[in-house]
């Protein structure tokens, strides 16, 4: 259940398509590619076990790359594309890459990294050319399309930053698995109607975990994948009809977006092949889902996870409809909630939410603090991501906050201690508060709240000229969209920040 199988039973089907230019990877190609591919970086010197890291923007080619890595024992590390160089060199450096395939659009972020690669040899650009980086295709055209002798299994090892702001790697023992056996936690996919027929539509960038995971296991199943370099609301709807798209994956804003279309053009396209449409990674809001599930029918189905594989839940819409606001019942381990001292609370009452599992399940790699801070004080096989929630009697899980002030907009996680790490540096910041307020539309949106240098005006100018300043040292997505002047910031006497009195003044 790979792709070599559908090469040989299916060759000419399409593994997955380019929405916007139409261009189809065949299983053939797909199987054959990502053999060349493996074998490239064999001769090179790779093993079992070393990591291969892709720095690409959605396309076709982070498909043939990411097969290649998992079909000859590989750890895979799917970078965010929108960082800049410094961040992508500490991920590159943390997970010990040996190999890295970029891309000639992220050329210029591909360039400034160059002199932080001294431990990452091996270095392939997809249609471009930059001085230190060979030519992706060349590398292919080299090799046999003819599979390896030793196709066990690698593993994807996503990174997600933790409260800090520092990325950390999310890694897990490699199964001694040849790539062409069923790999684990098929079953919940199964549960959503995955196989053979499934159409897929990935809206979302593919380097983040769950697209990668929905997006591969659609191959394992021998599916179609659509891939939409980025989100569009109408074009979405129109790839659900042109396409015959049956399971698709949203996060709530995308959702609030296709909402405000105009009548007309909601009504514009034949919907009916839809079957399940995915969301998660954000709380949505109770109105949106009501009226998504009017449009749609009840054809949501949400879920509770994270990268790091520790436990996760599910709610299908008629259920949701019972119980509205919940994000469903556990289907991997046993939920926990605790207090702060990790006694274990009551139906109704708030508190960390912990999955119990067998075992230890991940650990951070070179992070064994974070590790640590991850499991309950007590008993390490249970594990939390920070959230706080509560169960009902029937064993809903309802999520009602976060440890730490995290801001999720529009279903991407953003840290505030990276914004604050860069406008720090500006010389007319004395002190900065990053946190998030509300939006209608993404759920939350960053905000600076600076406390300037003496003598600094409190004016457009110097509003400016941070905004100028983020544009260059951060991702898109983290640059403030509102800067607050204070005279001062409210620390505790231990040099704390105490966010949560600034944020009191914005939520209600």
């Amino acid at each position: 259940m790979y792709p070599g199988t559908y090469a040989k039973e299916t060759p000419d089907k399409a593994a997955a398509i380019d929405a916007v230019t139409g261009a189809v990877l065949s299983y053939r190609e797909l199987d054959e590619q990502s053999a060349q591919l493996a074998r490239y970086l064999m001769s090179v010197g790779l093993q079992r076990g070393d990591t291969l890291a892709i720095n690409l923007e959605n396309r076709l080619e982070f498909f043939v790359a990411s097969w290649a890595a998992l079909r000859s024992g590989l750890y895979l590390v799917t970078v965010n594309r929108f960082l800049p160089a410094h961040d992508v060199a500490y991920i590159l450096c943390d997970s010990g890459a040996k190999a890295v395939i970029t891309s000639g659009q992220l050329k210029d972020v591909a360039s400034d990294l160059l002199p932080m690669l001294s431990d990452c040899p091996h270095r392939l650009m997809v249609e471009g050319e930059a001085s230190g980086w060979s030519s992706y295709e060349d590398a292919l055209a080299r090799q046999s399309t003819s599979i390896l002798d030793d196709e066990r299994a690698g593993d994807h090892m996503p990174y997600s930053s933790g409260t800090t702001g520092k990325p950390k790697g999310i890694r897990r023992e490699l199964l001694e698995r040849n790539i062409a056996d069923e790999p684990p936690f098929l079953d919940s996919f199964r549960a959503y109607g995955f196989d053979e027929d499934t159409v897929y539509l990935s809206p979302a960038p593919l380097y983040h975990a769950a697209p990668f995971s929905f997006t591969n296991r659609t191959h394992v199943f021998g599916g179609t994948v659509v891939m939409m370099p980025r989100f569009d609301a109408l074009e979405s709807l129109r790839l659900i009809e042109k396409y015959k798209v049956t399971h698709s994956q949203w996060v709530p804003t995308m959702f609030i977006r296709m909402l405000k279309l105009e009548d007309a053009e909601r009504e514009r396209y034949d919907l009916s092949s839809h079957q399940v449409a995915i969301h998660a990674a954000a709380p949505c809001p109770i109105e949106v889902k009501h009226r998504m599930i009017d449009w749609w029918g009840p054809l949501l189905q949400e879920y509770y996870a994270a990268s790091e594989r520790n436990g996760s839940t599910r709610i299908t819409s008629e259920e949701w409809l019972k119980k509205p606001g919940s994000v469903g019942k556990a289907v991997l381990g046993n939920i926990r909630v605790c207090d702060d001292d990790g006694k274990e609370l009551r139906p109704g009452e708030d508190g960390t939410v912990y999955f119990e599992r067998e075992a230890v399940v991940f650990t951070y790699h070179n992070d064994p603090e974070r590790t640590k801070e991850a499991q309950h004080p007590e008993y390490p096989n249970w594990s939390t991501m920070g959230d706080v929630g509560h169960l009902d009697e029937d064993g809903y899980l309802y999520l009602t906050d976060r440890k730490t002030f995290m801001i999720i907009s529009g279903g991407v996680n953003i840290y505030p201690q990276m914004i604050e790490d860069a406008l720090c540096m500006h010389p007319k910041v004395s002190d900065v508060a990053v946190i998030g307020v509300p939006n209608e539309d993404l759920g939350e949106e960053v905000k600076a709240i600076v406390q300037p240098t003496q003598g600094v005006p409190h004016d457009d100018t110097t509003r400016d000229e941070l905004f100028a300043f983020s544009r260059k040292r951060l991702a898109t997505y983290m640059i403030p969209r509102s800067i607050e002047f204070r005279n001062e910031l409210p620390r505790l006497p231990t040099g704390k920040l105490y966010k949560k009195q600034l944020r009191a003044e914005f939520w209600p």
